[in-house]
């Protein structure tokens, strides 16, 4: 930090407590800001900011669904939350060479388990990291680092209009969880990367939760 050997200093939290030997396991853990003064009551030369990392209470992600689409205006708001679903499919096989395969499924058997909305598409597949980037409720698609790229490359978020196949559905990246949730209590993400012999399984569920 550039301070010289023979200068006074102390490190202080946010509160102005000075950070001692005999406090320091108690006061400080990851994340935490600290401020490197001359001296505690040493006013701030310039504006500081402070990193604040946060657990959401779960039913921010499983109730989300029915908050968004049942304010979908009296619409019907299933078509709604299976496109978003598509949605997912359409990027992911958007660089394929070949054919492009995306098939739905309703399962009702009760043999297989509950019953379920399946959504399988032959698409690029997504590396654990990039499935974990998926959970995470606040990463949009277009910002999500190492994701696939997607059909929104150059994507302008357009001005409000009706929710239609062509508005940003997803934009905040909250839109496939939204949906699941809308539709049934739990996800499974089941992928293979095309260029990998690993297959990855992401689970998300009320009742897990």
């Amino acid at each position: 930090f550039g301070i010289s050997s023979n200068e006074a200093f102390v490190i202080t939290t946010t509160n102005r407590i000075e950070i001692t030997e005999d406090n320091f396991s108690k006061l400080v853990h990851d994340g935490v800001t600290l401020y490197l003064l001359q001296s505690v009551d040493q006013m701030l030369l310039l504006a500081t900011k402070e990193r604040i990392e946060f657990l959401p209470h779960y039913d921010t992600l499983v109730k989300s669904g029915m908050y968004e689409y049942y304010a979908s205006e009296g619409r019907n708001p299933l078509p709604f939350a299976l496109a978003e679903l598509i949605d997912n499919s359409l990027s992911a096989t958007s660089q394929n060479t070949g054919i492009r395969s995306i098939q739905i499924k309703l399962l009702f058997d009760d043999s297989q388990g509950k019953p379920a909305v399946a959504v399988i598409d032959n698409g690029s597949g997504m590396t654990s990291k990039q499935l974990n980037n998926w959970a995470v409720y606040r990463l949009s698609k277009f910002t999500r680092q190492g994701d696939f790229e997607s059909d929104h490359s150059g994507y302008v978020r357009p001005l409000p209009v009706p929710r239609s196949l062509n508005s940003d559905i997803s934009y905040f990246g909250v839109g496939g969880k939204q949906a699941v949730f809308f539709v049934g209590q739990s996800a499974r993400m089941i992928s293979k990367p095309a260029s990998s012999q690993d297959v990855h399984e992401l689970v998300l569920s009320k009742e897990d939760f």
